[in-house]
C-alpha cells in the first residue's frame, strides 16, 4: 500500500505545466499608506505560481497596488502538481503558492499539515474549460446532435455524444452534413498530454464523467476501465503539446486544418481577445456540459501571505485586472462587459459544472493512461 501511495504521489507530481525557472522579483517604492492594513514596512514575499497567473503578476498596475499595501513579491514559475514536493517551513521555504486547481492545491495544503504548518486557502478567479473551434465543423457537430448554439459564436456540448464519436473511430466525412468541412481526418479533440499537463488530466477527468453516465468517477475499478477508453483517444492523437499555450497557438495561427477541435482555457482566448490581438471570425467555444472550472488557488503559509491571498480575492481594481487577463471572479457583469468591449462573445454565467473526481482517483486513471501510451 505505501509502495503504491508513493506511485500516486510521484504521478501527481509529475503532471506538470512548467519546470521551475530563477525568481522574478516585481517591486515597486510608493509612500501611500496602505488602504486596508496598518503595517508601514515593506513586506517580501516569495512564492510559487502557476504560467496561469505568472502575466497577470507582472501586470505594472499589480505590482503598484501591491506596493501600495506595502507588499513586495518574489516569484517563480512552477507546475502546479510540482508545487507539494517544495513545502518547508518558512523562512527556508516559499510563503505563498498561487497553483492552477483544487487538486494541486489541497495536495500543497496536506504537505504543510504534514510538518503541522497552518496554511490557509483562497480563489481569487478561475477560469472554465472550453473546446475551441470553427462554425464550420461545429455545424457538423450540430447537424448530428453533438452540440446546440447557446448564444453568438458559443455552442454547448455534449461531450459524451462527442467521445462516442471518437471512440467509434468516426471520421468527419462519416457524419451526415460534413459539407462544410470535408476531411477523411479522424474526430478527436486536440488536448496536451496528460502525463505531464494540467489541462491533459482535466480533459481526463471530464471525459471521465461523461463516459460514467455524467457522473463522478468514485472507485477504482471503473477509474481503470474508463481510462483505458481515453487512453487511445490520447494516443491516437500523435504528438502531443506539454503547454496549454502552444496548443492554442496552433489554434489560431494554423486553424482547423490542423486544430479543428482543442481543449483550452477559457481565459487563454478571451485574454487574447481583450489585448486586442486578431481572432478569425469563424472562431467559436464550446462549453461541454457540464464543465470543469479551474480555480486559480492561493495558499497563504503566514500571515503576510494572507494579507495578499486577502487583496487578490477583495481588492477590486486587481479583480478588474485579472479580467483584463481573461480570468473569472466574483463580479460576472464585470466579466461580460469587459469581454463584450473586446468584441468577443462568451457565455456569461456557467452553471453546469463539475468536480474532478479525488486526488487518488486522478492518479489511478493518469497510471493507466501513463502506461498505455509508453
Amino acid at each position: 500500500m505505501a509502495k503504491k501511495t508513493g506511485l500516486i504521489a510521484t504521478v501527481l507530481f509529475a503532471v506538470a505545466l512548467a519546470g521551475t525557472i530563477g525568481y522574478s522579483v516585481i517591486e515597486r517604492k510608493s509612500s501611500l499608506q496602505p488602504l486596508t492594513h496598518p503595517q508601514t514596512q515593506t513586506q517580501t514575499l516569495k512564492g510559487f505560481v502557476s504560467v496561469d497567473v505568472e502575466p497577470f503578476l507582472k501586470d505594472a498596475r499589480v505590482q503598484k497596488i501591491l506596493a501600495d499595501h506595502h507588499l513586495r513579491i518574489e516569484i517563480a514559475r512552477l507546475g502546479s502538481r510540482e508545487m507539494a514536493a517544495r513545502v518547508q517551513a518558512p523562512p527556508a521555504g516559499p510563503q505563498f503558492f498561487l497553483a492552477a486547481g483544487v487538486l494541486a492545491a489541497r495536495m500543497i495544503t496536506d504537505a504543510a499539515k504534514r510538518i503541522n504548518l497552518p496554511a490557509a486557502t483562497y480563489s481569487p478567479f478561475y477560469s472554465p474549460l472550453v473546446i475551441a473551434s470553427w462554425e464550420p465543423v461545429v455545424q457538423i457537430l450540430v447537424n448530428n446532435g453533438g452540440a446546440a448554439k447557446a448564444g453568438d459564436r458559443v455552442y454547448d456540448l455534449d461531450l459524451a455524444r462527442i467521445t462516442d464519436f471518437m471512440l467509434e473511430r468516426k471520421r468527419w466525412k462519416d457524419l451526415p452534413g460534413h459539407e462544410g468541412y470535408d476531411v477523411s481526418r479522424s474526430i478527436l479533440i486536440a488536448t496536451t498530454d496528460p502525463r505531464t499537463s494540467n489541462s491533459g488530466a482535466l480533459y481526463l477527468a471530464l471525459t471521465s464523467h461523461a463516459l460514467n453516465g455524467y457522473e463522478v468517477v468514485t472507485d477504482r475499478e471503473t477509474a481503470r476501465r474508463l481510462a483505458g477508453q481515453i487512453a487511445e483517444l490520447f494516443k491516437r492523437q500523435g504528438f502531443q503539446e506539454n503547454y496549454v499555450n502552444t496548443v492554442f497557438e496552433d489554434y489560431l495561427s494554423i486553424g482547423m486544418g490542423k486544430v479543428p477541435l482543442v481543449f483550452l482555457y477559457e481565459y487563454q482566448i478571451v485574454a487574447h481577445a481583450m489585448a486586442n490581438r486578431p481572432i478569425p471570425p469563424d472562431a467559436v467555444l464550446l462549453y461541454p456540459k457540464p464543465t470543469l472550472f479551474s480555480k486559480e488557488v492561493f495558499v497563504a503559509l503566514d500571515d503576510n501571505a494572507k494579507m495578499l491571498g486577502e487583496l487578490l480575492s477583495t481588492h477590486p481594481e486587481l479583480q478588474k485586472i485579472a479580467v483584463e487577463h481573461g480570468f473569472r471572479g466574483t463580479d460576472s457583469a464585470l466579466f461580460k462587459e469587459a469581454v463584450g468591449r473586446a468584441g468577443f462573445s462568451v457565455k456569461e454565467r456557467v452553471v453546469d459544472v463539475v468536480d474532478p473526481p479525488s486526488g487518488e482517483i486522478m492518479a489511478e486513471m493518469i497510471d493507466v493512461v501513463a502506461a498505455a501510451m509508453k
